[in-house]
């Protein structure tokens, strides 16, 4: 047993490692810094409210057993995952700390007296709120999060699904919560609490349908936040500090990020968080219009006549790249133009793969040196000036119609400027659209040479052309 003030300076202390460890993951440099101390404020947060539990009894057995399964089934998903399904994991994780929140709020819902909440049918009206609040976001998150995770990996169609009146419907039962809680915290009937998650369950669903797949990459980070404000509603519950403080900064964390990726994209944060309120399913139309255009396609000898002419290359990595796992064949190839006194250069967009980062992450695991990796607002001016843009499985982020075409599920997100290069080198297994579901103008374009192959092998045939 420790006491409540040697507990009270731990979980200060766990907070402050976290804190350490957000600032550590904004760079890539000191990412691993950062994750070393995000577990070590874990360990410590875990192992004081461990030691906080009074009465030793068999029920600590099971804590431990649970903890012991639950751990090493994460460490094995962990570390078998391949980076491909990073966001699907991500997805994924986030469902379980939502319903994590839901459990503990039914807990302490139906046997208050063990939280020191008060008698069933008479539970502490802050702590009733609270609980009925972190229930109702921890809903949401988990059936959110089931969806998206759906999306990601393909199961679900990536496209916006809608129907008509479905905002109003979101509004009705989003007011409807609110009025639950009223009459929840004023009567404390079971019905009513049973009712509250219920519906939140289902608003949950509503929320991420119509949210298309180029918008994908901000719904992972929304619900990351979601996920933060469910653990910090159950912390406030449970009087927990580590809990109150962790929600808060995953919640925060996630809300600031998802703002400045909607920022980018030139996406409403509202619309998003709110469903992706005014979407529409385009991608069916656009689709349907496409026609049978020339393309011109070429080989590894090709691009490696291209590139060795040429004085600067802009490198554009993108989900492609991840799923052929084709990060080191790439650097092989830009070492090799580095000896040929080539200038090389990386271009990341901020939602490049499936959430962000995702890029980032795996040029850094080929050791791509973190002063040549650019964002898009750095290097786009700079494609004008390139001689060759070398596009490595990126599709949405370099399509130009979301430049021109308003009836565009991608119309107003920035793209890269690569159609302004001299010579665009696209990488690609066919003509199949991107995430968003759309064809890419840039395949048709005078200056841009199709290579039709894996990704890897392709990059590995270049390298030794050149």
């Amino acid at each position: 047993m420790i006491s409540a003030n040697l507990s009270a300076i731990f979980y200060l202390i766990s907070g402050v490692l976290f804190i350490l460890a957000l600032r550590g993951l904004s760079s890539p440099e000191t990412s691993r810094q950062g994750n070393l101390f995000g577990i070590l404020g874990m360990i410590i947060a875990v192992t004081v409210t461990f030691l906080s539990i009074g009465n030793f009894s068999s029920g600590f057995v099971f804590v431990v057993i649970f903890i012991l399964v639950g751990g090493s089934v994460g460490a094995f998903i962990a570390y078998r995952i391949p980076m491909t399904a990073m966001p699907e994991l991500v997805a994924g994780f986030h469902s379980l700390v939502g319903l994590a929140a839901v459990f503990v709020a039914i807990s302490a819902f139906l046997n208050p007296v063990s939280f020191n909440l008060g008698t069933p049918g008479n539970i502490k009206l802050g702590s009733l709120i609270e609980m009925s609040i972190g229930a109702a976001v921890g809903a949401i998150t988990f059936s959110g999060s089931i969806i998206a995770f759906l999306k990601l990996q393909g199961i679900m169609s990536g496209s916006p699904i809608v129907f008509k009146g479905q905002h109003a419907l979101n509004a009705v039962i989003l007011i409807s919560i609110v009025v639950i809680i009223y009459l929840l915290c004023s009567t404390q009937s079971n019905n009513l609490f049973w009712m509250l998650i219920a519906i939140s369950f289902l608003i949950g669903f509503l929320l991420i349908i119509p949210i298309g797949g180029a918008d994908m990459p901000v719904v992972i980070s929304m619900l990351n936040s979601y996920s933060g404000w469910a653990a910090a509603g159950i912390g406030f519950t449970l009087e927990n500090t580590a809990l109150i403080i962790t929600g808060a900064l995953v919640g925060s964390s996630g809300a600031i990020l998802s703002y400045i990726m909607c920022k980018g994209m030139n996406r409403s944060f509202f619309n998003v968080i709110l469903g992706g309120f005014g979407a529409t399913d385009d991608s069916s139309n656009n689709q349907n219009n496409n026609e049978q255009r020339p393309v011109k396609s070429g080989n590894a000898d090709d691009a490696a006549f291209l590139m060795k002419n040429a004085s600067s290359v802009i490198i554009v990595p993108g989900y492609g790249m991840a799923v052929a796992q084709a990060q080191h064949a790439l650097r092989e190839m830009v070492d090799t133009l580095k000896k040929n006194d080539i200038k090389v250069s990386y271009a990341i967009h901020p939602v490049a793969g499936r959430m962000p980062g995702h890029m980032n992450v795996l040029l850094a695991e080929a050791n791509v040196p973190y002063d040549e990796v650019f964002e898009l607002e750095e290097i786009n001016n700079d494609f004008a000036n390139a001689d060759v843009a070398f596009v490595i499985g990126a599709n949405d982020v370099t399509n130009p119609v979301a430049k021109t075409d308003p009836q565009s599920p991608i119309y107003g997100m920035p793209v890269l400027d690569v159609e302004k290069c001299k010579s665009v080198l696209f990488v690609k297994r066919s003509l199949s659209p991107g995430y968003a579901g759309i064809d890419n103008d840039l395949f048709y374009k005078e200056n841009t040479l199709m290579l039709f192959a894996d990704a890897k092998k392709m990059t590995e045939d270049i390298t030794k052309n050149l």
